[in-house]
């Protein structure tokens, strides 16, 4: 099977002749691998790799004085922006080797009122995003591979422009405050949404939406608070997704076990990333419980065995999500459970791979 066919067959419950593996990196990763496989491409070297890569398609933001912002996912300083598209300031952060774009400051902190929020200056305009260049991104893409995007999120948004500690205390202070915020992020995406699958909708399988609800170690929020401001919002971009035909992509980080069933209730098609070391994430468990619900994607650790393991510590661990999340051969995409950061040994991004491509009926998968 080809890699895109790969892919949508699982994504349709139908048989494959093995499990897909997908990969996320860094751009010092993906640096290292094109040179690894003597390409010059992110498309080539996917293909080089053998990789049922789902690639991304985020869209790009103009500023009114035509500089790009940053793509949807917060990024921007690395392409020379120093705002997100909803005004957080970014600033240059290096480590590690790495070199990434994190959020200066909180700009809506002092907007306390849903009046104040009319004064805002940095509301994304949709006539701004870069709709027609993506298209002809996603339909190259989608020769070979399955493409996911856009990029959408509700409580990320929320706590960039409000910062951590204040999105919480609002939760519980300021219902109309955040009803307010959340109701311009959800709209000014919403029409986004539709104005992107119009022009590109036809190339698209998946809509990533992405909206960390969780930590290491507990819910950021009570499920209570995450039923009362982000369900209905949820339910309603799924429907909107859905209405399009494609799929819903979610991604959150962390323990978030108490949320999985309201969230799948939603019309979620695929979860990312399992983070099966965080508490109450165990994959067996989750397949029992979930499997015939949705598409697990994701669940190679890379906070410990792809980053600081041998590449049999990375075997063993793929081997393990294969197992418990791929049993029966369906309902899983393999794929590192986050960004492979720079530093990781190519030899164990080239093992979690390889295991994958390699496995056999024998193995139960």
């Amino acid at each position: 099977m080809l890699p895109r066919e790969r892919v949508l067959a699982i994504l349709n419950r139908q048989p494959v002749d093995r499990l897909p593996v997908d990969l996320w990196h860094t751009p010092e990763i993906s640096a290292l691998l094109r040179q690894h496989c003597g390409v010059t491409d992110d498309l080539a070297m996917y293909r080089a790799l053998g990789l049922d890569k789902i690639v991304w398609a985020f869209l790009d933001y103009y500023t009114a004085s035509g500089e790009i912002a940053g793509s949807q996912a917060g990024a921007g300083a690395e392409e020379g922006g120093n705002r997100t598209m909803w005004g957080v300031p970014l600033k240059d952060v290096s480590v590690a080797g790495g070199h990434y774009a994190e959020f200066a400051a909180a700009p809506l902190e002092g907007y306390n009122t849903p009046e104040s929020l009319n004064d805002y200056p940095w509301w994304p305009s949709i006539e701004r995003f870069n709709y027609e260049e993506l298209a002809t991104k996603a339909e190259e893409a989608a020769k070979d591979f399955a493409v996911v995007g856009p990029w959408v999120s509700l409580f990320e948004i929320y706590c960039q422009l409000r910062g951590m500690e204040n999105s919480l205390i609002d939760l519980v202070e300021s219902p109309k405050l955040v009803d307010a915020i959340l109701d311009r992020v959800e709209e000014i995406q919403s029409e986004m949404m539709r104005r992107f699958f119009a022009r590109a909708g036809k190339w698209l399988d998946l809509v990533f939406v992405s909206d960390d609800i969780a930590g290491q170690n507990s819910l950021f929020m009570s499920p209570g608070l995450w039923k009362r401001y982000l369900q209905p919002r949820l339910r309603r971009w799924c429907d909107l997704i859905h209405a399009h035909g494609l799929k819903v992509f979610y991604h959150t980080d962390g323990a978030a076990r108490l949320l999985l069933s309201p969230i799948l209730d939603c019309g979620v098609d695929v979860l990312n990333p399992i983070q099966h070391t965080c508490p109450g994430m165990d994959m067996e468990e989750l397949k029992h419980e979930f499997g015939d619900r949705v598409i697990f994607h994701g669940g190679v650790d890379n906070q410990f065995a792809l980053s600081r393991g041998t590449p049999e510590d990375v075997r063993r661990e793929t081997r393990h999500c294969l197992d418990a999340l791929g049993a029966g051969k369906q309902g899983y995409i393999c794929c590192s459970c986050h960004n492979v950061q720079p530093g990781t040994p190519l030899e164990n991004i080239l093992a979690m791979i390889e295991t994958v491509q390699r496995a056999s009926a024998d193995a139960g998968l």
